[in-house]
């Protein structure tokens, strides 16, 4: 067997049939530790195998009994016995639990809701929407593509022409149809500059921060950015509803909590080098 039960069973209860389905080897699995095995694969594994369950459950008996003819015969090698097998496997085996630590403490860990709640109030910018336009006027070495008999502009000349369409706009022309005659962004200039709704992370630094301060209904200053100069109008800011955010915010907490967690058991035990060995540590470098 691949190292005896997974787990006691309790005082007298009814012994399930528990037969041998997997022989490779030197190993042999009772259906119990298959499905065990199955049960706590990493996702990368499960993705790579694919297929309905009974298609993954025979991929992975077939991928495990090739693997363990391999190492019996590494084994009858002394392989294993060799430094770098040793120092492979110690490392192995730290990272494994190290990883397993992280993911103990993440999972451990669920905030209630009055904790999401808290958050929320304590980061509502982080959870606000934006519906907005642009028009991007392009200048030379843009990342976008330059249109049949357009003429290339210099940084300065597209600045220009920018600063012109925000004052036709800002005095009586409608967004919408300048965005179609002017923006040279092929994506949303069909739709008269039409961003649609996002959060944050959507745009450029520059350009987000305009829309996520803007007053709705203004349109922005020229902002540069390697597409060009843009101009911002915000149509639309809301708040998300909390039960649309809730998920998000747990793993957020979760994953601050367990990165605090794991810092302070970094230095709960001082890692001790010898200097005479290793050398002094360079300025600012972690211990």
């Amino acid at each position: 067997m691949i190292g005896g039960a997974l787990w006691a069973q309790a005082p007298g209860a009814a012994t399930k049939p528990d037969p041998v389905v997997l022989t490779a080897g030197s190993m042999k699995v009772t259906q119990s530790e298959f499905e065990a095995l199955m049960s706590n694969l990493p996702d990368s594994i499960r993705q790579q195998i694919g297929g309905d369950e009974a298609e993954a459950r025979r991929r992975f008996a077939e991928q495990l009994g090739e693997v363990v003819r391999y190492a019996d015969e590494a084994r009858r090698l002394k392989l294993d016995a060799t430094p770098a097998a040793k120092a492979q496997l110690m490392f192995q085996e730290q990272s494994l639990l190290a990883g397993l630590l992280y993911k103990h403490i993440l999972e451990s860990n669920k905030p209630s809701e009055e904790a999401c709640k808290a958050w929320l109030a304590a980061h509502p910018a982080d959870y606000q929407q934006v519906t907005a336009r642009q028009i991007l006027i392009r200048f030379q070495g843009s990342r976008v593509p330059i249109k049949p008999d357009q003429e290339d502009l210099s940084e300065e000349a597209a600045l220009a022409k920018a600063q012109a369409i925000r004052a036709r706009i800002v005095k009586s022309e409608e967004f919408g149809a300048v965005a179609k005659a002017e923006s040279d962004d092929p994506a949303s200039a069909a739709k008269g500059g039409d961003l649609g709704t996002f959060g944050h992370g959507h745009l450029v630094p520059g350009l987000e921060e305009a829309a996520f301060k803007l007053p709705a209904g203004e349109v922005s200053q020229p902002l540069k950015s390697p597409f060009g100069w843009h101009l911002i109008q915000v149509q639309e800011r809301k708040e998300r509803d909390f039960a649309a955010v809730r998920a998000e915010i747990e793993t957020r907490i979760q994953t601050e909590n367990a990165q605090k967690a794991m810092q302070a058991f970094k230095t709960s035990t001082k890692l001790a080098l010898d200097e005479t060995y290793f050398g002094k540590p360079a300025p600012g470098g972690a211990r």
